[in-house]
């Protein structure tokens, strides 16, 4: 039972390591991955009241040297803007430009035809089912117990 468990585990990795590479292939014509093109959706999303690297970090899991990067990436492709905060001058917030809002549709359609490929052959039932599984295998995950972190000491 444990070996099974570990391969449904094992396959859910690659799965997802295959769906990267089907959407990056699809996006690679544009010269923007698919973290990278889910990132400018997001902020494209949320254009109006422009969003911050921790909304970002919050968003995606993703930890906020990964986002920091990401970011620089959009930034030096002309995607998107950093601005300061209305509110707070000292924050920065990122709002999409003319060019990457142009990418929106090319992007969508790339994530839209990438998804049709992996579902491909799956009934609505199927898929209904596949959701209600992984959301308990979700719930599963939240319900853990929070690693430990240790406290750094100052000297």
């Amino acid at each position: 039972m444990t070996s099974y468990r570990r391969r449904l585990i094992l396959d859910g990795r690659q799965i997802g390591i295959g769906m990267d590479r089907l959407v990056n292939r699809s996006l690679s014509q544009a010269d923007i991955s698919g973290v990278q093109a889910l990132t400018l959706l997001y902020i494209l999303q949320n254009a109006e009241e422009g969003v911050s690297v921790t909304s970002l970090h919050l968003a995606s899991g993703h930890s906020k040297a990964t986002i920091s990067r990401l970011v620089k990436r959009l930034w030096e492709k002309g995607y998107v803007s950093l601005e300061p905060s209305r509110e707070d001058g000292r924050q920065r917030l990122l709002y999409g430009t003319h060019e990457g809002r142009q990418l929106k549709a090319f992007i969508e359609q790339s994530i839209a035809s990438s998804e049709a490929q992996l579902y491909r052959g799956f009934s609505m039932a199927e898929l209904t089912e596949l959701e209600r599984l992984q959301n308990k295998m979700l719930g599963n995950l939240s319900m853990s117990p929070e690693p430990v972190q240790k406290e750094e000491t100052t000297k």
